[in-house]
């Protein structure tokens, strides 16, 4: 649909208003199951590298080949490796929490953060990274558990669900954006779900709180957002299409029933 810089006849500012807010809500939503999943997935690789090595995150050995020992060719970080673009994000971050009493102690006593420990420096981006550098192996039970096909797949995910994040974290127009960092449709899912509008990210962050928290009213306020948050406008200019919700999206089973 082409936008026009003339406005549409009949428009009000009392719906710019009502839309701004659903958006906000939807912003806060997204925020709140994106906070349990990272806590939840930082727990699994924190534990999982940790039984290895308590500072697998630097060690190369707990990581993939590919992410440690491959080269970038191109762009600003030519010449080093994800693993060390990685550790210089990784630190820059310490460095800004460096006065956490936390921090304090672990580099005093010990010099270095163990993964436990480390894992309340990192945003979900460096940890979505380091997620997809681990091996094959790891990936792949990490994945299972929260009910992505595979390892990849699940990287792929938490890449694009941190793209959501940072949308949302900035206070961005969520609601009708355009996905960049897109995932693929799970096999099973309805047709008519559109990986680069965010109404398949919200069904994703559904499935993944099923597993973290069963009991979460989260699908259930989403879903009444959509249903009673969104304006109506007359000229049928906008819709919940535009969020990528289909058609009888409610009666989808991975959503709350009557």
């Amino acid at each position: 649909m082409v936008r026009l810089d003339t406005f549409v006849s009949g428009s009000r500012f009392e719906d710019v208003a009502r839309l701004y807010v659903f958006d906000k809500k939807l912003r806060l939503l997204a925020l709140d199951a994106l906070e349990r999943i990272e806590m939840a997935v930082r727990v699994d690789v924190a534990h999982l590298l940790g039984q290895r090595d308590p500072l697998g995150h630097e060690n190369p050995a707990c990581l993939h080949g590919n992410f440690t020992k491959k080269v970038i060719t191109r762009g600003p970080d030519t010449g080093k490796t994800e693993h060390q673009v990685w550790l210089e994000r990784y630190r820059a971050m310490l460095k800004r929490a460096r006065r956490e009493p936390f921090v304090i102690h672990h580099q005093q006593k010990y010099g270095a953060l163990p993964i436990w420990a480390a894992i309340e420096v990192w945003d979900f981006g460096l940890l979505s990274k380091l997620f997809a550098g681990m091996q094959h192996a790891d990936k792949e039970k990490i994945a299972l558990q929260y009910g992505a096909p595979d390892g990849q797949t699940f990287a792929s995910w938490l890449r694009s669900l941190n793209f959501i994040r940072n949308v949302a974290a900035h206070h961005s127009r969520l609601w009708n954006s355009n996905v960049l960092e897109l995932s693929p449709v799970p096999n099973g899912w309805p047709a008519e779900l559109v990986n680069a509008r965010p109404f398949f990210y919200f069904s994703l962050m559904q499935l993944l709180l099923q597993t973290i928290c069963p009991q979460s009213s989260w699908g259930l306020r989403f879903k009444t957002l959509l249903q009673t948050g969104f304006p109506s406008f007359a000229s049928g200019q906008l819709s919940l299409a535009d969020l990528g919700a289909f058609p009888r999206w409610a009666a989808w089973t991975l959503w709350p029933q009557p």
